[in-house]
């Protein structure tokens, strides 16, 4: 019987699960907001620990009287078909960005049904997780299959939206040694409103491209208007931005519009974000550092390289490491 390791405090309770679940460590995390007027693990933390224990097989999950402290026993990577509601405390990307780190070493083939937000101001939105985080599972070999379909949008409060997650398990990833920079060659993006006015994707692009138009010509910002039963409970417009480079670097940033802000506020706001991950280079950027870096130490018994943005300083940081050679053994060697 392994050891149980032993946190305290709510953060990073994601990460601490996903390592939990992948190492086959059973966890013991305590003093969750013992302090608090309302002390324990919040709605959509239950909810995230009834998702893993949907993915998985035999795990096994105590939580105390209070909800201040839980014991977490992981089973295996089951997979298969899943439907889940995330709720409307978080975006569906709060409970999705885990699963893009255990689907890989799953028993059968991903596919998760979240329903929920799709975009807020808190999370990555899916948008973002489609466009820079999935092209980035694909460097380390996981490109099978491997696809994430919006098919409702959800604006908070009320959401409403729902997405797919398909992926094949793969039996071991590949080493990635990625340190190119490169030169930003082209900005695509897309501009998303749900039950509002069709001309306010228009807005949202046109004052993008007024700031970004300075900085390179090749811009291409996608409006995706939705309407009826596609456009989830509640009303809303957000616009994700990509800058690609000539070494296949994804620099991503997005804004999704809070109360009282206009499209032009939401525009301006998302361009002066994705010019500042510009400025601090790097080949990853500060939304998909997290799977980077986790994947690298999976990864074969091979040195691993990729270059991530600084935290504080103005130079890049060159992360380096020898996977730990970590395979799936619910899949057969072909």
């Amino acid at each position: 019987m392994s050891k149980i390791l032993k946190f305290e405090g709510f953060n990073y309770l994601r990460q601490r699960l996903i390592l939990a679940t992948l190492s086959g460590k059973p966890v013991r995390i305590e003093k969750i907001r013992s302090d608090d007027e309302n002390p324990g693990l919040k709605d959509f933390e239950m909810k995230f620990l009834s998702l893993l224990e949907k993915v998985t097989n035999g795990s096994v999950i105590e939580i105390s009287y209070t909800g201040t402290s839980f014991l977490y026993r992981p089973g295996a990577i089951e997979g298969g078909r899943i439907q889940h509601d995330c709720g409307t405390d978080r975006s569906i990307s709060y409970f999705l960005e885990p699963m893009i780190a255990l689907a890989p070493f799953s028993k059968k083939p991903f596919v998760l049904v979240l329903e929920g937000i799709t975009t807020d101001h808190i999370d990555p939105s899916v948008d973002i997780i489609r466009t820079v985080l999935l092209p980035q599972l694909k460097r380390f070999g996981v490109d099978q299959n491997l696809e994430l379909k919006i098919s409702k949008r959800g604006a908070p409060p009320l959401g409403g939206g729902e997405v797919t997650f398909s992926c094949m398990p793969v039996r071991q990833l590949k080493p990635v040694q990625f340190t190119d920079e490169g030169r930003i060659k082209r900005v695509r993006g897309i501009a998303y409103c749900t039950r509002v006015s069709p001309q306010t994707a228009n807005r949202l692009v046109e004052s993008a491209r007024s700031l970004l138009n300075r900085y390179i010509p090749d811009i291409y910002i996608y409006t995706d208007v939705y309407k009826g039963a596609e456009s989830g409970k509640s009303p809303g417009f957000a616009l994700s931005l990509v800058a690609e480079s000539n070494t296949d670097v994804l620099l991503s940033a997005e804004k999704a519009a809070e109360p009282g802000q206009t499209p032009e506020d939401v525009g301006i706001i998302a361009s002066k974000m994705l010019l500042n991950e510009i400025r601090k280079g790097g080949c990853v950027d500060t939304t998909s550092q997290w799977l980077n870096l986790l994947l690298m130490i999976l990864a074969p018994e091979d040195v691993g390289k990729i270059r991530i943005q600084p935290d504080t300083s103005n130079d890049t940081i060159l992360m380096t490491c020898m996977g730990i050679g970590y395979v799936n053994q619910n899949k057969k060697t072909t």
